[in-house]
């Protein structure tokens, strides 16, 4: 059969659960309750004793001049009789040298505590009633002869004092637990009000509404940070919902146009074969194609940006020589001036592939918009790489110049979808740069058009 211990373990365990599963509320004021009643019993021990030990002091130093006024007394040449008195509180016993008792304030054997003479010090002896006494001893002289006084005082106040303390404690140190443990109640309860407020307010709040905000306290306690705090992440929680509506609107609107595109010619090629140009079907087909793949692939980067996944393989990376790279590029592929006098040789750490898309985006975006010239520039600027893309095209109004970095967002919306720009190569150099730890900015160009500098640490 389980003792004693295996039940109390029991206990232990199913108070430790039921605090668990408790509110914050309910564990609180458990803990505030046992910790006061813990403090409030050590302290009454404590104080009892201190009251005791206390009374006990004063009790000791009355007999000490007791004792101190008798041997003045006897060694002045009165009786031992006339010292002794009879105060029942008070216990004077003179004895001689052979241990007869001289005279003693208790006559009554019964009455009279049991006192050896040569008691030693302040000590505490009991009468045969069981009543206590603290006694001391000293010598003194009668008529040329050597006798022992012993002096005692009782301790009943002190034992009724100490009583009546206890028992007031008793009392009231559990009333003062079970008031500790109300007010704890309460005052946990209307302190977490507003918690349980809001905790309402957000279990109310659905992925329609994120436009909701809870109310927060005009305090500046923890549980107005708790709500405030709650609020900045509904707002950025709204952000970002709002941000994938746009998004996936816009990439399904981008997907339609060439998917449209190949639709209709390939309908024209079925009901008119005899009037197809095999060729000219060809060359739609691969270019929305290709349009499409660009949008696909963009969106597919950028999707890994926006989920951390995208790794970035750091090694030592040549900047002028992706630059060059993409220069001839574009000697060859367009009708354009491209400059690379301003090239200089300069060094990263980074992922080569990326850096190359960033290249590569930023001198695609400035020959779709550049009337005849292109420069590109690569050199050291106070310890960072700086990367200058230059074309002499319309430029971009500054109120402008931080939303052409969103997805989707073009600017001059025709020309942008004749020549296959899908609205996410900005925003892909952007978040290119910044996993490099770099930035991206625009500034009008000193050939007319825009400039983009991209600064990366060396």
């Amino acid at each position: 059969m389980p003792g004693t211990g295996w039940h109390a373990t029991v206990a232990d365990g199913r108070v430790r659960r039921l605090l668990r599963r408790g509110s914050v509320r309910l564990r609180t004021t458990v803990v505030a309750t046992l910790v006061v009643a813990v403090a409030m019993v050590v302290g009454a021990v404590v104080l009892v004793g201190l009251l005791r030990a206390s009374l006990e002091d004063g009790v000791e130093d009355a007999v000490d001049q007791r004792l101190e006024s008798t041997v003045e007394a006897l060694d002045g040449g009165q009786s031992p009789s006339e010292v002794v008195g009879d105060d029942d509180d008070r216990f004077v016993q003179v004895t001689a040298a052979d241990g007869h008792v001289l005279a003693s304030s208790t006559d009554d054997d019964e009455e009279a505590p049991r006192v050896d003479a040569d008691v030693e010090g302040t000590t505490t002896v009991e009468s045969p009633e069981g009543e206590r006494f603290l006694v001391s001893s000293d010598d003194a002289t009668v008529d040329g002869d050597d006798v022992t006084v012993v002096v005692g005082e009782s301790t009943e106040d002190v034992d009724e004092s100490a009583s009546t303390a206890t028992r007031l404690l008793l009392i009231g140190v559990p009333v003062l637990v079970v008031f500790v443990g109300v007010a704890t109640w309460f005052v946990v309860g209307r302190a977490f009000a507003p918690v349980d407020r809001i905790t309402r307010e957000v279990d109310e709040i659905s992925g329609a509404d994120l436009h909701r905000r809870v109310s927060a306290p005009p305090s500046g306690d923890e549980i107005g940070r708790l709500a405030r705090t709650m609020n900045r992440m509904l707002e950025r929680l709204d952000a970002a919902a709002r941000r994938q509506r746009e998004f996936v609107s816009d990439a399904s609107h981008e997907l339609r146009s060439p998917t449209a595109s190949l639709r209709q010619h390939a309908e024209i090629a079925l009901a008119y074969p005899d009037r197809a140009d095999a060729a000219s079907l060809a060359d739609t087909v691969q270019a929305e194609s290709i349009r499409l793949q660009r949008i696909i692939d963009g969106l597919l980067l950028l999707a890994r940006i926006d989920e951390r996944s995208q790794a970035v393989q750091s090694q030592p990376v040549d900047v002028d020589d992706l630059v060059l790279v993409e220069a001839r590029r574009l000697r060859t592929t367009t009708e354009l001036d491209v400059d690379t006098s301003a090239v200089a040789a300069a060094r990263v750490r980074g992922d080569e592939g990326m850096l190359a898309h960033i290249v590569r985006n930023l001198a695609d975006n400035a020959a779709r918009h550049a009337s005849s010239r292109v420069a590109l520039a690569v050199g050291e600027d106070r310890g960072d790489v700086l990367l200058t893309v230059d074309d002499d095209g319309a430029g971009i109004p500054a109120d402008q110049r931080e939303r052409v970095f969103d997805r989707f967002v073009r600017l001059d919306e025709a020309r942008a979808r004749d020549d296959g720009g899908s609205g996410l190569g900005l925003a892909i150099v952007r978040e290119l740069a910044r996993l490099h730890g770099g930035t991206v900015q625009i500034s009008e160009s000193q050939l007319g058009g825009a400039c983009f500098e991209v600064r990366v640490a060396s």
